[in-house]
């Protein structure tokens, strides 16, 4: 079969019979570039995994991320409920709260999330120990 005509999308750089479709790159770099503009900055990620371990209110969700104002994290809230990544319920109690979940289409980030934080992981300590610095 053909590395070509798989529905994959993986760099295959590395199988010497690969002759390169600069046009597939194009055609993956365009959805890479819009999923990054999608999910920029540096607290979106954090927060989808916030809730990936259950559903919280604003203020744990503030207190599990440092760093993060309580004026940034309602902005970054709203957006993520706009791209439909997260939910917001208003509950009924006294006083009432809000409480924020994420959605089945924030669930299938889980994945590139995990991957990216092992990725960190190992950057990390490749590039803060002397025993793995060199490629």
């Amino acid at each position: 079969m053909d590395p070509r005509s798989s529905n994959e999308t993986t760099m295959k750089g590395k199988d010497p019979k690969f002759k390169p479709d600069h046009s597939e790159c194009a055609n993956l770099i365009l959805p890479l570039r819009e999923a990054l503009e999608i999910l920029s900055g540096k607290w979106k990620l954090p927060i989808i995994m916030s809730l990936s371990f259950g559903n919280k209110r604003f203020k744990k969700i503030a207190e599990e991320i440092p760093g993060i104002t309580d004026r940034m994290l309602s902005k970054e809230l709203k957006d993520l409920e706009k791209i439909q990544l997260i939910d917001r319920t208003v509950i009924d109690s006294f006083p009432p709260g809000v409480e924020y979940s994420i959605t089945k289409h924030g669930k299938s980030l889980e994945k590139v999330i995990n991957e990216l934080t092992q990725w960190a992981v190992s950057h990390y300590q490749k590039t803060h120990t002397g025993s793995d610095s060199r490629p």
